[in-house]
């Protein structure tokens, strides 16, 4: 937990410092003045790294360290499966493809989002199902 929330610390307080510069330059350089939507989005960006730095570190503090607060620890020092791989699945690529055809329905026309409903739950399906048929039935 240490090493991430490290992290977030950091970005905090970059965005932190970006939004006192980015509401000095546009207050200075334009001519209507602080660019207030810019302004909002980098302080919100830095609220949320403090916001996840804050939980991180009192989480940490709770719980007892995991292989990555070690210096010398591995992957392999983790408890539990790690998950799986499977390189000859098909069910990510039709999964994509109604994701895809989703997106081309909503810019396109609401009849193509239908038909990526349709291949996305039929790629979703395939890809939770993959490994209780066939060869890899438990």
């Amino acid at each position: 937990m240490r090493p991430a929330a490290r992290i977030f610390w950091i970005l905090g307080v970059f965005f932190a410092l970006v939004a006192a510069a980015y509401g000095t330059v546009t207050g200075v350089y334009e001519p209507w003045g602080i660019e207030m939507v810019g302004l909002a989005t980098v302080i919100a960006l830095s609220g949320l790294g403090f916001l996840i730095a804050i939980f991180l570190t009192l989480t940490g503090r709770h719980h007892s360290f995991g292989s990555a607060d070690s210096l010398d620890g591995e992957v392999e020092d983790e408890p539990g499966v790690q998950g799986s791989f499977s390189p000859y699945s098909w069910a990510p690529l039709w999964a994509s493809l109604g994701a895809s055809l989703c997106f081309l329905g909503i810019a396109a026309g609401w009849w193509i989002f239908a038909f990526g409903i349709i291949v996305g739950v039929y790629g979703v399906l395939l890809w939770v199902l993959e490994f209780s048929r066939g060869q890899h039935a438990h």
